[in-house]
C-alpha cells in the first residue's frame, strides 16, 4: 500500500499532531521517517549522525507545528525542518564548508566535450561514437555490486548534487518540490541535477565497460 493511501490529509494531518494524537504521529513517523534518513545521510558523515539528525527534526516538527501555515504541503515542511536540522549537523561536525557557501561545484562541461564532433566535421554537436549499451536488466539491474557502484558514485557527488538526486531520484520529489526544501531556484534545481545524473551515468559506463572487458 503506498504512503499517499495510508495517510489522512494534510488538515487531518496537522489537526492531530497539533492535539498530540500519538497514534497519528505514528502513522507519519512510520511513513516518512526512512526518506528522512536516506536524505539526512545526503548531508552528515556516518548513520549513527542522520538518525539522529532525524530524532532531532521530529523533535523540531512536534515544537513548530502551531506555526505550520500550509504554505506548502506538510511533507515538504517536515523536509525542510530536515534539511536545516541536518546543515546545522553537518557544520558542527566540519564535514564541509555551509550550504550557502559552496561554490556551484557545477562549473566545466557535463560531458566530456572530446566525445562530441566539432565546427567543421560531418555532424557538428554529435556524438563522435554512441556511449556503448548498458548490459541488459536481467544482467546486472539487480546486481548488488552495480548497486554499490551507484551508491559509491552519489557518494562523491558534490554535497549541493548529491542532495538534490536523492530528493529527485531516490524520494521521487517533484522540481518545484525540491526547490522549496531547500530554497533553490529552478533554474539552479536542473543543474545541479542534471550534472548528478551525467556523474552517476558515466561512473556506471566505466563500470559496465570494466565488466565487458573482464567477461570479454
Amino acid at each position: 500500500m503506498t504512503e499517499r493511501a495510508v495517510l489522512p490529509a494534510d488538515d487531518v494531518l496537522v489537526a492531530g499532531l497539533r492535539a498530540g494524537d500519538d497514534a497519528l504521529f505514528g502513522l507519519v513517523l512510520d511513513a516518512w521517517s526512512a526518506g528522512m534518513l536516506r536524505l539526512a545521510r545526503a548531508f552528515v558523515s556516518t548513520p549513527d549522525s542522520a538518525a539522529e539528525v532525524v530524532q532531532d527534526a521530529w523533535l523540531g516538527v512536534i515544537e513548530g507545528i502551531d506555526a505550520f501555515a500550509g504554505r506548502s504541503s506538510l511533507k515538504t515542511w517536515v523536509y525542510r525542518i530536515l534539511v536545516n536540522t541536518a546543515k546545522r549537523r553537518r557544520d558542527r561536525e566540519s564535514r564541509t564548508v555551509p550550504w550557502s557557501s559552496l561554490g556551484p561545484g557545477d562549473q566545466g562541461p557535463t560531458v566530456d566535450p572530446e566525445r562530441f564532433q566539432r565546427p567543421g566535421e560531418p555532424y557538428p554537436g554529435h556524438w563522435r561514437a554512441f556511449p556503448a549499451p548498458w548490459p541488459r536488466p536481467e544482467q546486472h539491474a539487480l546486481a548488488a555490486e552495480t548497486r554499490s557502484r551507484i551508491a559509491a558514485a552519489v557518494d562523491r557527488l558534490p554535497a549541493r548534487q548529491r542532495v538534490v538526486l536523492v530528493l529527485r531520484d531516490v524520494e521521487g520529489y517533484t522540481s518545484d518540490e525540491v526547490c522549496s526544501i531547500l530554497e533553490v531556484s529552478a533554474a539552479n534545481q536542473r543543474v545541479l541535477l542534471h550534472r548528478a545524473r551525467a556523474f552517476v551515468r558515466a561512473e556506471l559506463e566505466r563500470y559496465f565497460a570494466d565488466t565487458r572487458d573482464r567477461t570479454s
